[in-house]
């Protein structure tokens, strides 16, 4: 059969040898041989459709020329599953010089492409068809197909990439949407579209790879809902997971500030789309996408903004317990605990009473009440309810669970106003987190909150030794196990052991842990009365605070990313806008808290030194210092009351420590100061101050302080023996108090 389906005949000059297959060795120069067709009647075993095919190839071009034999006898070897035979046929056809020939047949026949009366017919000589070059792109494909089954990924990509660069050529501005009416022309370049960026990252190039998931976004190309969505989520999953750090190039930052800045923010954005596309049914809910992007935006901090997806995912997605419990984690980990617990409330309310128990969100549940003695109660509650449901076989939760229920067992008892109360919780406390580190083996925070409880208890021997058990598992590497221990060797009265521990601690610890140890190394050497040394260390801590203050303003005035309302650039060519809130981190926010608390407290010591120094205008700055950070804080009300206190303004302490009082009812140390003032005011008062002394002691029963008051007010009352009871209680008290409360 002479070929005329791209108007021009083949030359026999120089015959092509063929390969030796079975789709092949019938084919001669002249075309395709009676009884290569004969065979594809009645000897091939594929389906109808394909048959179908072939035939209407034929029956469009009449004859066929050489590269389109080529491309069709390919086909059936790939069909076959003879990858290394097709490649062999593939090989034979000339695609660069058939390159310029298709790009430039697309752009003829979309140009002289216009709606004709039917049965009127023209002829463009000397160009090919569309079903030609749709063949010969095929054929392109098939190739790259047979190159990726023998493991040639990146010569397969190149192959993709030919197709990719042919149909760019002619259609610079993106498909019309009219091409793929009478063609196979797109379907092919679809999925050379989605092929290549899959060779090339297996072919290890990610960089490549992303570039042509990227070129699959930045024009129109026709690809349906579908398979767009599974574009930009495979670009996705690239960015967050592949490793490399591909910036967007030159070309494609015309978006400003609002251009993705780093992979990381180039996938979240992706993925709010996919998730706007979701929620408005214009593809299929993929849980995958919901997956990719909680994870996106945990490790951005975007806490609250992925609570937002959760909440707007469609009822039926998630069960109702199972999207509390994920609301639950989102509250908790912005800071929001208080958010989270009424979550977690509802799983553990009536409302579920018939539903599979949640076991997961009781475990946060008792983690969270872990956090806060207000909520200890309920916290025990939602540990006894994982315990009841973990099987004895898990060892891990069960020792999570017995830990979570000896800490809310130990913030009971500290909240606690009966002492049979507190002592039977301080008991049960010890007995679930010793329960916790035979399940448990190898948690290092089980044998931390040990040794805190027993600080706590006053077992200073048990928490020595569980807090040093704390530092080798964590290799010392736990600024709070630095400061616990130096709090344990300072309630055994070595001060100077404790500094030097801090000391070290210093150079080992992080910026947010530093700033802790600083204030406690400040503290130390106050009860070893050098408060010259002490005024240099908070100088130091102060300095530091507001180094970082300054080093994070600058930090997010260039760092900034998200801004209130963010245009998705360059990957959506339909014009689809994405608003997102701008929020800040969950670890910047609790550390600009705490640093904040940290400043408040430096200024407070330094006004008691001052005090203690008689240095009363320079005691007041710091003091008003504290106040301008929080003005309605007990604290500084206390300090401001000592300092009247100091003057011998009685009456002028009194209302300051009715203030803090005011603010605090419970606030141990202005009752004290409190009843101290009442007790020099006269024998008139002493009544008063012992109500405020007993009230004292019932919230902190190892209070010395207090306990010292009461004595001397024993003794102005004329009751020595009891007097002497509570002096000696005050004295051994102080024997093992820290500088600093162990919580």
């Amino acid at each position: 059969m002479l070929c005329a389906c791209s108007g021009e005949q083949f030359k026999f000059e120089e015959p092509p040898q063929s390969p030796e297959s079975l789709a092949t060795r019938d084919f001669s120069a002249s075309g395709l041989s009676s009884r290569t067709i004969g065979d594809w009647d009645l000897g091939s075993k594929f389906d109808d459709i394909q048959v179908d095919e072939a035939e209407s190839t034929l029956k469009e071009a009449l004859s066929l020329n050489y590269e389109e034999a080529r491309a069709l006898l390919g086909r059936l070897e790939f069909q076959r599953g003879n990858f290394d035979a097709a490649l062999q046929v593939f090989q034979g056809i000339d695609i660069r010089n058939l390159t310029p020939r298709m790009a430039k047949a697309i752009v003829e026949r979309i140009r002289h492409r216009k709606p004709r009366v039917k049965g009127d017919s023209y002829v463009m000589l000397n160009v090919m068809s569309l079903h030609s070059v749709s063949l010969l792109t095929e054929a392109i494909l098939l190739k790259a197909r047979s190159l990726g089954e023998l493991g040639r990924f990146r010569e397969a990509a190149k192959e993709c990439k030919v197709i990719l660069d042919t149909v760019e050529l002619a259609l610079p501005n993106g498909m019309p949407e009219e091409i793929g009416e009478d063609c196979k022309l797109q379907e092919m370049f679809h999925k050379a579209l989605e092929l290549l960026p899959i060779f090339w990252t297996k072919a290890g190039y990610l960089e490549e790879a992303i570039t042509a998931y990227r070129g699959a976004l930045i024009k129109p190309w026709n690809l349906d809902p579908e398979r767009l969505a599974g574009v930009q989520k495979s670009l996705a999953c690239t960015l967050l997971y592949s490793g490399v750090e591909a910036s967007l190039p030159p070309q494609l930052q015309v978006w400003g500030p609002t251009t993705p800045k780093n992979n990381t923010e180039e996938a979240v954005l992706l993925l709010l789309i996919l998730m706007k596309k979701m929620a408005l049914n214009q593809i299929k809910w993929d849980s995958e996408v919901m997956d990719h992007l909680s994870y996106a935006l945990s490790v951005t901090g975007q806490f609250e903004l992925l609570a937002n997806h959760f909440e707007q995912a469609l009822p039926g997605l998630y069960g109702r317990a199972e999207r509390w419990y994920l609301l639950a984690l989102c509250y908790s980990a912005c800071g929001q605990n208080e958010e989270a617990l009424n979550l977690l409330k509802k799983v553990a309310g009536c409302s579920e009473a018939k539903n599979k128990p949640h076991f997961l969100s009781f475990l946060l549940g008792a983690k969270l009440c872990s956090l806060d003695t207000v909520h200890a109660h309920e916290g025990i509650e939602f540990s006894r309810k994982a315990i009841d449901l973990v099987s004895d076989q898990c060892e891990h939760f069960m020792g999570q669970a017995h830990k979570f229920l000896g800490v809310c067992y130990s913030g009971a008892a500290r909240a606690s106003i009966s002492d049979s109360e507190r002592t039977v919780f301080q008991r049960e406390s010890l007995n679930s987190l010793n329960h916790a580190a035979l399940n448990g083996k190898g948690d290092p925070e089980v044998m931390f909150s040990l040794g805190l409880e027993n600080a706590v208890q006053r077992n200073l021997d048990a928490a020595f030794s569980y807090t040093m058990k704390y530092s080798d598992m964590v290799a010392g590497s736990s600024g709070h196990g630095w400061k616990l221990l130096a709090l344990v060797v300072s309630a055994e009265q070595r001060f100077n052991d404790a500094e030097a521990i801090v000391d070290f601690a210093l150079d080992e610890a992080g910026r947010r842990d530093q700033l802790e140890l600083l204030r406690l190394k400040a503290v130390l050497q106050i009860a070893q009365e050098h408060p010259k040394q002490a005024i240099e260390t908070y100088r130091m801590l102060l300095a530091s605070v507001q180094a970082q203050r300054n080093s994070k303003a600058k930090n997010f005035e260039q760092g900034r990313t998200f801004d209130p309302e963010v245009c998705i650039p360059w990957f959506l060519f339909e014009g689809t806008k994405v608003f997102a809130s701008v929020l800040k981190s969950s670890f910047f926010v609790l550390q600009a808290i705490l640093e904040r608390n940290l400043e408040k407290e430096a200024w407070r010591d330094l006004a008691a030194i001052y005090t203690k120094l008689s240095l009363w205008p320079d005691a007041e700055i710091c003091n008003n210092k504290a106040k301008l950070i929080e003005f309605y804080s007990p604290q500084s009300w206390h300090t401001t009351g000592t300092l009247f206190e100091a003057q011998s303004k009685h009456k002028e302490a009194l209302i300051s420590f009715s203030v803090s009082l005011s603010i605090e009812p419970d606030y141990v140390p202005s009752i004290v100061s409190t009843a101290e003032v009442l007790m020099k005011l006269g024998t008139g008062s002493l009544p008063i101050a012992r109500s405020f002394l007993m009230n004292a002691l019932r919230l902190e029963p190892i209070n010395h302080e207090a306990w010292l008051n009461l004595g001397m007010l024993s003794k102005m009352e004329g009751s020595l023996q009891q007097a002497a009871e509570f002096f000696q209680a005050a004295y051994e008290l102080q024997l093992s108090a820290p500088v600093q409360s162990f919580v």
